[in-house]
């Protein structure tokens, strides 16, 4: 059986929340634990989501024989 999954490090996306949270702690304060990462990220979680339905729409599922 083959296992699938990221087959590159995510290291960016890492090192962009924490840079988010980081970054909102300095202006915030302690509620930029939990708004700074989303802040960072959004635009990246929102291409993904978007490019992810778009190819959702143009691939064709395959049937597996069992």
């Amino acid at each position: 059986m083959q296992e699938h999954g990221a087959t590159v490090p995510l290291t960016g996306f890492g090192y962009n929340l924490s840079k988010g949270v980081i970054e909102e702690i300095h202006s915030s304060g302690f509620l930029g634990v939990f708004t700074g990462g989303i802040k960072a990220c959004a635009g990246g979680i929102a291409a993904a989501i978007f490019f992810g339905y778009i190819a959702s729409l143009v691939s064709k599922p395959k049937i597996k024989k069992q």
